[in-house]
């Protein structure tokens, strides 16, 4: 058994490291990630996102509910789980009569869960807190001076380490607790260029790294309603967390074009600046009812605090924000030999009021999921991979504003291996 889970450790810390290098390589591209610390990422595991991310009141034997710790405790007891996704995006940016397309890949996250006693859940992931990327360009035309350009440019990310726990209470009642390690490095960058040669360019280089502790608990109750009524009650709640930040400045004065690989005067360098990063509370509820386990219906609803949110310095662009999600699934038959029925189809729906504010335009968002997840008995019964389609818009186009609209394919397969047992021989 010890032996066995060696080889677990060694693999996850191993696909850890490739989530980083790949999660590296990766540029996503929203003009709002420039505000705050980027795009937070809210999503659920790869069924849960299907059904618009509800997770409060959702546990089962077979996945990681990640955004509930509580929900690890349903882990099966002679079960290991392994829990990856991945997703592509199709964004279109609308701009009063501009129009941009991008695709782009991002890995989603990584996650095992085990069993540790009979009361005793454990779940161990790493997954993105907040993605940065855009590129934006304007120009103006300035009295006696001619046209300047500005170009603004950044990408990076925060990312969350997370090591769970859960524990049985007592029948139908758990509790558990998140502790996660976030850390990244987000990187912004400012080029004003005049037009003539009688000015000299600026460039700015800003890079903030941070890291700290971040910390999360949940609470479930699940129960019965007659033979075939199961209920579920979830509560979440988020500690306002003091991440360590640290900035380092560069400006450069340059004339001509801008070359990476150039030296030029240098203005300002400041490097290791201290400050914060400001992660605000937040608190969440969540229902799910299932029906002879083939019907599944579930709601959730998040309040955030992001009006007190603080990075390096205050943002006055940042509000409380309040998100709702609904999702069903439906399985045939669970319990059937045949592949059909045990098909696993999902619907579902989010919207939130968004954390920024602009203009005094509220950047709010939405989106429509379908799904599918395909039993692998090659396997075991409980594998699976799962498939997502995802509709969504965020933004708009008043006030000069940009609106953003996405189509997202995703990917997740899940691995159930049975452990703790022992080859018997006859």
């Amino acid at each position: 058994m010890f032996q066995k889970s060696n080889h677990i450790v060694w693999m996850f810390l191993f696909c850890c490291l490739s989530f980083l290098s790949v999660q590296g390589q990766n540029e996503i591209n929203s003009p709002y990630s420039s505000y705050g610390i980027g795009d937070i990422n809210r999503s659920s595991n790869g069924i849960l996102d299907a059904m618009g991310g509800v997770s409060y009141g959702m546990q089962n034997p077979y996945y990681i509910n990640f955004r509930n710790p509580a929900s690890y405790a349903a882990f099966d007891s002679l079960s290991f789980i392994a829990d990856v996704a991945a997703s592509v995006y199709v964004s279109t940016l609308y701009q009063r009569n501009k129009t941009q397309q991008n695709t782009y890949a991002q890995p989603g996250y990584l996650a095992i869960g085990l069993p540790v006693t009979r009361h005793w859940r454990t779940s161990l992931g790493i997954l993105p807190f907040s993605s940065v990327g855009y590129d934006m360009e304007t120009t103006s035309e300035i009295e006696n001076i001619g046209k300047v350009t500005y170009n603004y440019k950044g990408n990076g990310g925060i990312y969350q380490l997370y090591w769970g726990n859960a524990f049985k209470i007592c029948k139908g009642l758990s509790i558990g607790l998140n502790a996660s390690y976030i850390f990244g490095t987000i990187y912004s960058y400012r080029n004003t260029a005049f037009d003539g040669s009688n000015y000299t360019n600026t460039f700015i280089s800003d890079a903030y790294q941070t890291k700290g502790l971040y910390l999360d608990a949940g609470l479930q109750y699940m129960f019965n309603i007659g033979e075939h009524h199961r209920v579920g009650l979830g509560l979440v709640y988020s500690n306002t967390a003091y991440i360590w930040a640290k900035e380092k400045l560069l400006i450069n004065s340059y004339s001509g074009t801008y070359i990476e690989t150039s030296a030029y005067d240098t203005l300002v360098i400041q490097d290791g600046v201290q400050g914060k990063l400001n992660i605000p509370q937040s608190v969440g509820g969540g229902w799910s009812y299932t029906y002879k386990n083939k019907l599944t219906v579930a709601g959730d609803v998040t309040w955030q605090n992001w009006a007190n949110f603080q990075f390096m310095r205050p943002s006055d662009s940042m509000k409380n924000s309040i998100s709702t999600s609904f999702g069903v699934q439906f399985i045939p038959d669970p319990f059937s030999t045949k592949f059909m029925k045990k098909m696993n189809f999902r619907i579902g729906g989010k919207y939130s009021s968004g954390d920024l504010r602009l203009r005094n335009k509220p950047i709010n968002e939405f989106g429509v999921c379908l799904g599918v997840g395909i039993p692998l008995n090659t396997f075991n019964t409980h594998s699976s991979i799962n498939l997502m389609f995802e509709y969504g818009r965020s933004g708009t186009v008043a006030n000069n504003l940009v609106l953003q609209n996405y189509f997202r394919v995703a990917l997740c397969f899940i691995l159930q291996e049975r452990w703790y047992q022992r080859v018997k021989l006859d």
